[in-house]
């Protein structure tokens, strides 16, 4: 399965730049969609973002996913590395 990698950036409330790439099939071409899985993303975080626009999330690149990141593809339609200041 080939994937589309976007990169992520987002600052947090507390200052910190948060960097994180996510991945979707390479057929998804609908940023907003995209844009909502990085949500449901920052959703399951404690911390607060200052915002998050599409100017935050651009399309990088495509590569051949792993087994591991086809699996989470498939069960939630993306799957996200953390970069940078994921964590608390």
């Amino acid at each position: 399965m080939k994937i589309a990698v976007w990169d992520t950036y987002v600052k947090r409330k507390d200052g910190q730049l948060m960097h994180f790439d996510i991945l979707v099939p390479d057929t998804l071409k609908d940023k907003n969609i995209v844009l909502e899985y990085v949500k449901k993303y920052l959703d399951t975080k404690s911390f607060e973002i200052v915002d998050l626009t599409s100017e935050e999330c651009r399309f990088c690149h495509m590569e051949q996913a792993t087994w591991e990141i086809m699996e989470k593809i498939k069960t939630h339609g993306y799957s996200i590395i953390e970069i940078e200041n994921c964590d608390e």
